[in-house]
């Protein structure tokens, strides 16, 4: 379905959302994520739907079915998007959330408690009164605090985007 269909007949200018989608990837991209996986990322963020198909990524991007496949299954893994299978088809749709961040945010949540953990084993390992190990501890003070300020953030953006939003 074309983005101006989509958009309920509003006609949309081509050039400018592509040129959206590769200005938002970059913005991406210096931020660390791999490149086709932030074009990807991108063109299901300005569609309408939030979903889009293999096919119809590829069109949009000029890339492969392979390279679109790659990108969704990093994004995937970072849960970032979803697979939906198109009723009565084989055919799959890829989804972006409103809540992907939150979903982003909360997944990172769970790496920080591994690190916190791979940490306290180290100051033990070093000794906390080692220069290592204060360095260690301080380390591990540093991801408890920012784990302990996500949690908190999270319910604040939970309260703030209903008041904006309403129940989702």
């Amino acid at each position: 379905m074309s983005e101006a269909a989509e958009a309920g007949g509003a006609v949309r200018d081509p050039e400018s959302v592509s040129k959206f989608v590769e200005g938002f990837a970059a913005q991406l991209v210096e931020a660390g994520m791999q490149r086709m996986p932030a074009r990807v990322f991108a063109a299901l963020l300005s569609s309408d739907s939030g979903s889009l198909t293999s096919a119809e990524l590829g069109e949009c991007l000029q890339v492969s079915p392979a390279a679109v496949s790659g990108a969704v299954r990093y994004l995937s893994q970072q849960h970032m998007v979803s697979r939906e299978r198109e009723p009565g088809s084989r055919r799959e749709r890829y989804r972006v959330h409103s809540n992907q961040w939150y979903e982003a945010l909360t997944n990172r949540e769970a790496i920080l408690k591994r690190w916190e953990s791979a940490l306290r084993e180290g100051v033990a390992s070093l000794g906390a009164d080692t220069p290592a190990g204060r360095r260690m501890s301080e380390t591990l003070a540093f991801f408890e605090f920012v784990d302990g300020e996500i949690t908190a953030m999270m319910e604040r953006w939970r309260v703030h985007r209903e008041k904006v939003f309403g129940s989702p």
